[in-house]
């Protein structure tokens, strides 16, 4: 695999590979093109209360400021400004347009590097890092096992590899699975009108759908009901949650054109059969996140 081009941009050189016959489906990428560029704004507040829901289960053993990362799928890049201080040298790598939302948000920073290129053409030699992840990604590709197969090749050996893959609500009552069923109806087609459109529509979904189960949750959390009980109602996650965020998550849940999802079960085997073991799983929402270590 070959440079295609190196792009300089005001902050660093990008560079930017050839992806022939790679594991990607070009729809759900063009469209998170779109969408990093729509939504590249996070402020500090929204980058730490998200980051912790993710990163809640990373030690400074696995992650601490001699740690070399690749964060894969990195979208706008938030997660890698979340753990700015935390990483000796960092590499974000998206297949999509996005890589140039991440670097408006990332700025100047000589310990980040940006690569516009796909999880079976990573360019970097395998056992080249020592933690990487891959947040909200794998799932939008056609074999999600393959490419995290593809990331966690280029781990060194004792390793750690963070995930979060989307849950077939496997630990939740049937009216969540009810739901889930009918807002796939809606994204199957929504997903596939021009862009413009669909962002109108989901930001409309965003306060028709999201927002009156997102403000039950915030009365009653005012109201002094235990968040055991709150947990049970849909879209309780988003309770605390800015609407700049929802309306993102309402673009990325009903306008990417490819979402699978797994059992907690189906996880944990799929993250072995790839070379991972001492596997954590959080017990908190976003389900299901976990953490391996390469053997």
């Amino acid at each position: 695999m070959s440079v295609v081009t190196e792009i300089k941009t005001d902050n660093r050189v990008i560079r930017c590979y050839d992806m022939p016959d790679t594991n990607i489906d070009p729809k759900t990428v063009t469209s998170f093109g779109k969408e990093w560029n729509a939504f590249h704004g996070f402020n500090e507040r929204e980058l730490e209360f998200t980051g912790d829901m993710y990163f809640d289960i990373v030690t400074p053993e696995m992650l601490n400021t001699q740690s070399t990362v690749i964060d894969i799928g990195c979208g706008s890049g938030r997660w890698i400004k979340y753990l700015d201080g935390r990483y000796k040298k960092m590499i974000g790598l998206d297949p999509s347009d996005a890589i140039f939302a991440a670097d408006k948000l990332l700025g100047e920073n000589n310990k980040v590097e940006l690569v516009r290129s796909s999880t079976d053409h990573i360019p970097f030699p395998e056992g080249s890092f020592d933690f990487a992840y891959s947040l909200g990604v794998l799932h939008h590709i056609p074999d999600t096992e393959k490419a995290l197969s593809d990331s966690v090749k280029i781990l060194r050996s004792g390793g750690y590899f963070l995930v979060y893959l989307y849950y077939k609500f496997d630990n939740r009552p049937f009216y969540f699975k009810a739901l889930y069923w009918l807002s796939n109806l809606l994204r199957q087609g929504i997903s596939k009108l021009p862009n413009r459109l669909k962002k109108g529509v989901c930001d409309f979904l965003a306060v028709v759908l999201y927002m009156p189960f997102i403000l039950l949750c915030k009365v009653l959390r005012r109201l002094g009901v235990p968040e055991k009980v709150r947990f049970h109602i849909p879209l309780q996650a988003y309770e605390r949650q800015s609407f700049y965020i929802i309306r993102n998550d309402s673009l990325d849940r009903f306008g990417t054109p490819l979402e699978q999802r797994f059992t907690k079960q189906q996880i944990k085997e799929m993250m072995e059969r790839t070379g991972l073991t001492d596997i954590i799983f959080s017990d908190r929402i976003p389900f299901w996140h976990a953490v391996g270590r390469k053997k």
